[in-house]
């Protein structure tokens, strides 16, 4: 659970610094309104806060695939959505954002259902799953990417919704598929789950954080990340509570989800005054 902690700290902080570079590398409205452009990866890491934000991420990764070696996915996945609390703090202490007395109290909701998980959780199972597995997660990626071409044509609110939510199943990809790989094996299709997932949820992201309607996008990506892959967890890997406390880990997870969400506003970047 620490690392999983560490890990939403490096996310979350690198949250507000994509968002930001995103937004200068988007360059003119006719670019911003082309759909899903893989070409403003090449341009937003030209900003010096998106490198330093991928760094981040790098080291959020590693400690996300150490946590989830040892507790299970429903764990990890909320404490990862936790991630907006820490943007949520580093925006109002590095970037003079105020937060309000309820968006503090959402912050405390996030961290006492993180408490509940910690308390309640198991170690991690160790069964693999079905067979067809590694092939379903490989296809879930590859829809993840075909899904976001499309939407990255739709308006609006919808548009970051999708994107987001799209974002947000390509992690939850990552998440599962380490869980699914024990050895460097390149005839085990969860790696390369995890490669086109991982990939597909940057890209759907970054041009997501390119507009304006982040938050929606950070919500989205949050249920995204969430739900899926601890579903998948407790019913085919053998994730599981500690004995007695399954309901107090099913509120800890509600709580901490609920608390993120009521966040998903500090996904937003600061304007360019505040760069």
């Amino acid at each position: 659970m620490i690392c999983a902690l560490g890990s939403a700290v490096c996310y979350g902080t690198a949250t507000v610094l994509q968002a930001v570079a995103a937004r200068a590398a988007s360059g003119s409205e006719t670019t911003r309104d082309a759909g899903v452009d893989p070409a403003l990866l090449l341009r937003a890491v030209r900003q010096w806060r998106y490198v330093a934000g991928l760094g981040l991420d790098g080291l959020g990764f590693a400690l996300q695939i150490v946590a989830l070696r040892a507790v299970p996915i429903y764990a990890v996945g909320a404490a990862l959505a936790a991630s907006l609390a820490v943007t949520a703090v580093v925006a109002a202490r590095v970037l003079a954002v105020r937060l309000s007395g309820t968006e503090w109290a959402a912050v405390g909701v996030v961290c006492a259902g993180l408490a509940m998980l910690g308390l309640a959780s198991g170690k991690e199972g160790h069964e693999d799953g079905p067979a067809a597995l590694p092939w379903a997660l490989l296809a879930v990626a590859a829809a993840i990417l075909l899904a976001g071409a499309v939407a990255g044509r739709l308006p609006g609110r919808a548009r970051a919704l999708v994107l987001g939510l799209g974002a947000g199943c390509g992690f939850g990809v990552v998440e599962v598929a380490v869980r699914l790989i024990d050895s460097f094996d390149l005839a085990n299709p969860a790696l390369y789950a995890l490669l086109l997932g991982g990939g597909a949820a940057f890209l759907l992201l970054t041009s997501a954080l390119q507009r304006g309607s982040v938050t929606t996008a950070t919500a989205g990506m949050v249920l995204g990340e969430t739900i899926g892959p601890a579903l998948v967890g407790v019913g085919w890997l053998g994730d599981h509570t500690r004995s007695g406390l399954g309901w107090l880990a099913v509120t800890g997870f509600a709580v901490a989800v609920a608390g993120a969400l009521a966040l998903a506003r500090f996904g937003d970047a600061p304007g360019e005054g505040a760069a």
